[in-house]
């Protein structure tokens, strides 16, 4: 239990954050989504293009002239691997508390409202629209507001290491060699939080307790050196499509969406159900409106505890995108030599894949129809993660100041996504506490069309990441 409340007041830290989000991170956040600084996943000429050293010069600028007593920052790059900034915070050397976002952003996507668009910030009603400023642009400005904020009222804290990476959008494969790197500057952190995560709705303060894992990879199947006339050859030369088809229904059933091998799940924990439960009381049906549904669609069940379930503990397949395909307009009368899909499979929090691309590839590469050529290709993912035993420290801490600054308890949930610097840290750091929290909330639709970052949710969190911050020396 905290032994006494640090000396933060409530009033004056709501202050202080808004004017910063105000008069600072707004303009700064709307310069950045201005740069189309794609992850390397995407813009394998990133370097080249000069993006993304365009995007952490601008938060690196900002963050040095914030008046952060104590601060060092530091750009460390690295032969061959995207920028990493590093900070330093002079505080208690007792206690590390470490802090983690990423720069990098998801494709430009189609889709976007009229007036909108990934490179053009938009505010809308307290919305700032636009791509990465959700995910996770943002949360350098916030970890910097949070600290400066702490700073202002002259509370004391303990040392505080920022690491802010440009390779989480491609499966952070980047980061390892700069934690090693840096492990000694790192230390022992007792609290680790990450702003890269989601809420269930905007009216109160949400925790994360688990991520799901992920294996994305490129499958392809090829008939003939050639396209030939499908007048001809159908009948004759099975489809490359139909044969997906066919492989696909090795791993996925297309009725129920259920993943085949057993390899691919777990057994839920009764905790992570009972707390599944409570989510979908407090979200009810919000859990499956709000998504965009076109008119007559309905979710695969009605039954909110299942689709959170479905959401956060089971396995699931997304086809993401394709190859030789041609659009309805260029698409001839030919049966075509090769398809490609690349297939996301989400994956448990508590299953460890590494080995999984392998079984994969042997599930698909096996025995192919027709003898076609089949190739399976992994090209990112990890091992997902659960979080331990909230301390009764952290615990209160989170919900005090859930009530403070949103007027509402705080509350915890399971995440669908993935982040892979989770998993890393729990292996790393198995006695650290973890605040996974942050703004992606219902419509906000990171990596889609109409991303966008609530602001005044934003202004919140920021003030209850800084309440943390300083009970964590207190406790």
């Amino acid at each position: 239990m905290l032994s006494s409340r640090a000396l933060m007041n409530r009033d004056q830290t709501r202050q202080l954050v808004d004017a910063r989000w105000d008069s600072s991170i707004l303009p700064t956040i709307q310069n950045y989504i201005r740069i189309p600084n794609q992850s390397p996943l995407f813009d394998p000429q990133w370097k080249r293009n000069g993006h993304m050293d365009k995007a952490v010069a601008l938060a690196k600028e900002w963050a040095e002239k914030q008046g952060v007593e104590g601060l060092t920052i530091e750009l460390h790059e690295l032969e061959g691997r995207t920028p990493l900034i590093f900070m330093e915070v002079a505080g208690d050397a007792a206690s590390t508390v470490l802090m983690y976002g990423h720069l990098d952003k998801q494709p430009a996507m189609v889709g976007w409202e009229n007036g909108l668009g990934p490179w053009t910030p938009v505010m809308r009603e307290g919305r700032l629209y636009g791509r990465g400023g959700a995910d996770d642009g943002y949360a350098i400005f916030a970890s910097v507001a949070a600290i400066r904020a702490v700073q202002e009222q002259k509370v004391r804290h303990s040392r505080i290491v920022v690491i802010i990476e440009c390779c989480e959008e491609s499966g952070s494969i980047d980061l390892p060699a700069y934690i090693d790197l840096l492990s000694d500057r790192i230390g022992t952190p007792r609290l680790i939080i990450c702003l890269d995560s989601g809420c269930g709705n905007y009216e109160q303060l949400w925790m994360t307790t688990s991520l799901r894992g992920s294996i994305v990879g490129n499958l392809s199947v090829e008939v003939l050196t050639e396209g030939v006339h499908s007048g001809d050859a159908s009948g004759i030369v099975p489809s490359s499509f139909r044969i997906l088809r066919l492989l696909l229904d090795r791993l996925e059933d297309s009725t129920s969406g259920k993943v085949k091998p057993e390899w691919l799940s777990v057994e839920i924990p009764r905790n992570r159900v009972d707390e599944a439960r409570e989510t979908a009381r407090i979200l009810g049906e919000e859990v499956h409106d709000k998504f965009p549904w076109i008119p007559g669609m309905r979710p695969v069940s009605t039954d909110s505890l299942e689709l959170l379930l479905n959401r956060t503990w089971r396995p699931a397949v997304a086809v993401t995108a394709q190859e030789g395909l041609p659009d309805l307009v260029q698409g001839g009368n030919v049966l075509r030599p090769k398809t490609a899909l690349k297939l996301s499979i989400r994956t448990p929090p508590t299953l460890d894949v590494n080995g999984l691309e392998q079984k994969l590839k042997e599930l698909f590469e096996t025995d192919t129809p027709y003898g076609a050529r089949v190739k399976f290709e992994p090209e990112k993912g990890g091992t997902g993660w659960e979080a331990p035993t909230v301390a009764p420290w952290l615990e209160e801490s989170i919900d005090r100041a859930s009530k403070d600054y949103f007027g509402a308890g705080a509350t915890t949930f399971g995440e669908g996504g993935s982040i892979p610097f989770m998993g890393m840290l729990g292996l790393r750091y198995p006695e650290a506490q973890f605040l996974i929290t942050g703004v992606l909330g219902p419509h906000s639709n990171a990596h889609g069309p109409n991303e966008f970052l609530h602001v005044p949710f934003a202004k919140k969190l920021t003030a209850c990441v800084a309440q943390v911050i300083a009970d964590e020396r207190k406790a």
